[in-house]
């Protein structure tokens, strides 16, 4: 069976993969994959996936889906199995998200930005820290990024409230009006899709921090920009965005108090090796039919 590969790996990756395959001929392409290629790993051009009548199985090297949402993936009457990276970035995306709250709180964004101008302020400085110590924290997703989080803020004896997919408005308003900190992790779905729009910035209360990691949809970035900019929220950590790469005109690149991370929260010096381990894993399997980590239900779309 014909497996393809569609991200980039260096020799001693594409070796580590080829011994674990075995005797399956594996073919390398960083965006497309062979047409006949059953099974394919890495996230190929969508009209690519659509266009392969072989296909029977697609690892995708992220936990986003929302490219392929609209394809047909019945191949003969077949159906296809998608499987993507749910969990693999729990404690990568939680210490992100950790790390921007702990730098806005503490200041270090601003004593940086001080450093690169030479510019000591000191004492001044002092007054505008807040802790993250007994906060009260919104966590906007149940997954696994949010449930790895909320145990990193354990030392910090904070107040936790957490929404899955059964959350309500009125409960979620609710807990907005004294949250300290909200944090959204949550999958790209026509329910979240500019969710947190200016209505609903706005009733956080002054001084919150809200953090973004999840599907750069959830958020009418235009008004996070002015909630930022008028002093309303003290702080915001975005790792996703609308448009990836950010355009250069973008809000985001100028207004205060935004930490952008880039769509990294989720890498480590050992990525390509994990997902790799994961792919091989559920090659096992595939092979012996049992049923695969990560497989996309299709009509939630994640």
């Amino acid at each position: 069976m014909d497996i393809a590969v569609c991200i980039e790996l260096d020799r001693e990756e594409r070796r580590k993969l080829v011994r674990g395959v075995g005797d399956w001929p594996v073919t390398f392409g960083q965006a497309t994959a062979p047409s006949n290629a059953a099974i394919v790993f890495g996230n190929p051009a969508p009209d690519v996936v659509a266009a392969n009548s072989s296909l029977r199985w697609l690892q995708l090297e992220s936990v986003g889906f929302g490219e392929y949402a609209g394809l047909d993936w019945s191949r003969s009457g077949r159906s296809v199995q998608v499987t993507n990276l749910a969990g693999f970035f729990a404690d990568t995306v939680a210490e992100t998200a950790l790390a921007g709250i702990l730098s806005l709180g503490r200041g270090i964004d601003r004593l940086v930005a001080l450093r690169k101008r030479r510019e000591w302020m000191g004492d001044p400085v002092r007054g505008s820290l807040r802790l993250l110590s007994g906060s009260h924290v919104v966590l906007f997703g149940r997954g696994t990024i949010n449930s790895r989080l909320a145990e990193l803020l354990k030392p910090f004896r904070c107040r936790i409230t957490t929404f899955g997919r059964d959350w309500t408005s009125d409960a979620l308003d609710d807990a907005l009006a004294t949250a300290d900190v909200v944090v959204a992790t949550v999958p790209h779905t026509p329910e979240t899709i500019g969710l947190f729009d200016a209505d609903r910035l706005s009733r956080l209360q002054p001084g919150a921090v809200f953090c973004n990691l999840g599907r750069g949809s959830l958020v009418d970035e235009e008004a996070l920009a002015k909630a930022l900019a008028h002093g309303h929220l003290g702080g915001a950590v975005i790792d996703v965005t609308r448009d990836e790469p950010l355009p250069a005109g973008h809000v985001f690149w100028t207004v205060p108090n935004l930490i952008l991370t880039q769509h990294s929260g989720g890498g480590s010096g050992d990525e390509i090796d994990r997902k790799i381990d994961r792919f091989l894993e559920n090659l096992s399997r595939f092979r012996s039919g049992t049923p695969l980590i990560g497989l996309v239900d299709f009509t939630r779309g994640y």
